[in-house]
């Protein structure tokens, strides 16, 4: 399998030299990452929104070292609230953010996030809008899920995502379907050992429809994070069976990644949300999207070959 060797990749600082120079890769990451900085992004929000999707926006970066990259990164999405808040797209664009970027792997590193993401998540529902904490490696999950349940006491619609190919994942599943929580179930886009997670692709996909199955039948409001067609399909008839309407649940897509089938599931009255992410330091983003689907790795290898 391809994905793990992809995904050691992008911890590796030597393929991250050799893939950053080439003269294509620039091309084919703006496939997946529209702009670098907040005036980039403006022009695909409004093009996104006004054709009836909606947006939750990310400010890549995992690479926290120091206390001042972690503020830094709380300023740049505080800086983002402030561009919605102009647009008055908050009820159109939330937020999704890493808590390694707030300095979760630093010492103290629990407190330092917790601290650095409070304003953002104050910020997000000043203008109407919220934020979902995006699930990384299984080691930090604890700390996530702690701060998540901080940050509900205060703002019960913040989000946080759980990933199907943990172990564990089900029974986070069951706590979390609760009344007012707000959770994106995605596969899963690390490399982790199989003491905690499935490898095989068709027991991921047996796994996240277990859990699908758990968050349409409880009384939160999940977010279905899948491009599989089949996924889509399972996840429409679990909501039938649910009683749920069209608004209450969503698919999430990221951007560049079956567009036309954006569009579709918002014609036909679905809520659509595009996971959009910008920003300079694209490098481990862009590797896990490499590694999530084969497709994408083709689409960059031809791109090197046509163009190089």
């Amino acid at each position: 399998m391809l994905g793990p060797v992809i995904l050691a990749a992008s911890r590796s600082d030597r393929m991250r030299r050799l893939i950053s120079a080439a003269p294509v890769t620039k091309q084919v990451v703006d496939r997946f990452i529209p702009g670098e900085s907040v005036a980039d992004i403006v022009p695909i929000i409004e093009e996104l929104t006004g054709r009836g999707l909606e947006l939750t926006m990310d400010v890549v970066g995992e690479d926290i070292t120091t206390p001042e990259q972690a503020t830094a990164a709380r300023d740049a999405y505080l800086g983002l609230v402030e561009r919605l808040k102009d647009l008055g797209l908050g009820e159109r664009v939330e937020m999704s953010v890493k808590l390694s970027m707030f300095g979760q792997s630093l010492p103290g590193g629990h407190e330092l996030a917790l601290a650095n993401v409070r304003p953002v998540v104050e910020a997000a529902a000043a203008i109407g809008t919220t934020v979902t904490l995006d699930a990384e490696d299984h080691t930090t999950l604890d700390s996530m899920f702690a701060i998540h349940e901080e940050l509900r006491k205060d703002f019960p619609q913040t989000g946080c995502v759980i990933q199907a190919y943990l172990f564990r994942t089900e029974a986070d599943a069951r706590r979390l379907a609760d009344a007012g929580s707000r959770v994106r179930l995605v596969k899963g886009a690390y490399k982790e050992p199989a003491e905690v997670a499935y490898q095989q692709k068709h027991e991921i996909d047996k796994a996240y429809v277990r859990v699908l199955r758990t968050l349409m039948d409880g009384e939160g409001y999940p977010m279905v994070g899948s491009h599989d067609p089949r996924l889509i399909s399972i996840a429409q008839e679990l909501a039938r069976r649910a009683g749920r309407k069209p608004d209450e649940y969503e698919f999430q897509m990221l951007y560049g990644i079956r567009s036309d089938e954006h569009l579709r599931l918002a014609a036909e009255g679905h809520r659509m949300r595009v996971y959009t992410a910008y920003g300079t330091d694209w490098y481990g983003y862009f590797m896990r999207r490499l590694a999530e689907k084969p497709a994408n790795l083709r689409f960059f290898l031809r791109s090197m070959v046509s163009k190089g």
